[in-house]
């Protein structure tokens, strides 16, 4: 075992010994998401289980085999030191980006879009890995930026919002909400890295010119492909709509435009636009304030998609009004917990990153449940750990290992021994005091 060099200007790392025990409050959030996440699974899972070989129990042993894979890698990142993800963040972002340019170009359209791809058995999409990224490397950037009064300089500002757009823009594709759901967690980082609200203002104003740019490209290309199917047999207009993923911002718009529309939702019609969140409006109502119980739910096998992008909604008719405020408890609890984490942080790379991780789970279960509610337009976004999905879950999972990693090897404010060899544990680049403590 090597020791410290202590007179050279980097600290040579030794063993990564941990200074605390992993956060016993997000090791039982983590257990609670996963229990709900079996339990409602298997609930909502009927509309698989006629095309699954194993029966009834297909879809559930799936779904436990990827939390199974996803606990493995919590354990595995939680024993590795934080400092390594900053040394890793570049790595994570390039393949992020590789995977994602790939995926635009030779990905599997669902629902218009280029989503996914398969790898070695699993369907990968970049869009979940791209927020992981997103997060990674602002967490690096505003280490490095930071002012000594808290905040971050001008360049880290800009060098952060361009990434911010240029993740954005790739995500474009995927659908309006997963770059919406990057612009919020950027912007909640900007606000935990002590930003000034002028700053903030600057970069909102950015966001949204940003935002109407990408909507009329899109929007000008599905009008050329809708142009260039006029003259094609239906035919081969399906396959030319297959084949090419089409400009979505017809779809952002009519989205929009049901969703401000004042008639009542209960004198609509259902059709095959507003289906799904009719019938997910129907689960909620059958669930009351206690629920039916889960195994009883009476929408599960007419709504679209009840185990991924409207599992929420069967908890609230499983469980009732108390289940869905619990399982909205669980994520507001990890936010909570995770700016306990950051307020002992002396440093502010480890702060920045367990608040990120916590933020970008936390806003995408928000976006979930605020879709569901009725309170967003519809559109697709998985409940974190609970939804099923392979690249959903695996990156939350980094996500728990990567603030269980932080938990573990940051030391207690007053602590001064610990501080030091926390300090001493790290290379000069990785020093940089939390300044605002938070």
């Amino acid at each position: 075992m090597s020791e410290y060099n202590l007179s050279s200007t980097a600290a040579v790392p030794v063993a990564d010994k941990p200074l605390a025990k992993a956060d016993k409050h997000i090791w039982g959030i983590y257990i609670a998401l996963v229990i709900v996440s079996i339990i409602e699974l298997y609930s909502a899972s009927s509309r698989e289980v006629a095309s699954s070989s194993m029966g009834v129990f297909g879809p559930l042993v799936r779904h436990v085999a990827m939390l199974g894979l996803g606990f493995f890698i919590i354990i595995g990142l939680s024993r590795v030191h934080y400092r390594h993800f900053y040394s890793w963040s570049l790595l994570f972002v390039v393949g992020s980006i590789i995977a994602m340019v790939y995926c635009m170009f030779f990905g599997e359209i669902i629902n218009g879009a280029r989503r996914s791809f398969p790898l070695l058995g699993f369907s990968i999409q970049p869009s979940e890995m791209l927020k992981l990224s997103a997060v990674l490397i602002l967490a690096v950037v505003a280490h490095r930026t930071q002012m000594k009064g808290g905040g971050v300089t001008n360049t880290g500002v800009t060098i952060m919002a361009v990434m911010v757009m240029a993740f954005g823009g790739m995500l474009i594709k995927q659908g309006l909400t997963n770059t919406l759901l990057l612009m919020s967690i950027s912007m909640a980082m900007f606000l935990i890295g002590g930003m000034q609200w002028r700053k903030i203002f600057i970069v909102l104003g950015v966001y949204a010119v940003c935002l109407g740019l990408f909507s009329l490209i899109d929007g000008r290309r599905g009008v050329d492909e809708n142009e260039a199917t006029q003259n094609m047999t239906t035919a081969q207009a399906i396959d030319h709509s297959e084949s090419t993923a089409s400009g979505r911002s017809g779809t952002w718009t009519k989205r929009i435009e049901r969703y401000l529309d004042p008639e009542p939702k209960y004198l609509k019609e259902i059709n095959a636009q507003n289906r799904q969140e009719m019938y997910s409006y129907m689960a909620q109502a059958n669930g009351g304030v206690f629920g039916v119980f889960p195994g009883n739910s009476r929408e599960t096998a007419r709504l679209p998609l009840a185990f991924s992008d409207y599992i929420y909604s069967i908890i609230i008719e499983d469980c009732g009004l108390v289940g869905g405020l619990v399982v909205l408890v669980l994520y507001l609890w990890l936010m909570a917990r995770a700016s306990g984490i950051a307020a002992r942080c002396t440093r502010a790379f480890p702060a920045f990153l367990v608040l990120g991780m916590a933020v970008m789970i936390v806003i995408q279960a928000l976006f979930h449940i605020a879709i569901v509610t009725g309170v967003f337009p519809v559109s697709g976004q998985p409940l974190p750990l609970i939804s099923k999905g392979g690249s959903s879950i695996l990156v939350t999972s980094i996500a728990f290992g990567v603030m269980l990693s932080v938990s573990r090897h940051t030391a207690r404010t007053g602590k001064r021994d610990a501080e030091r060899a926390e300090i001493e544990s790290l290379p000069e680049d990785l020093r940089t005091a939390n300044p605002t403590h938070l």
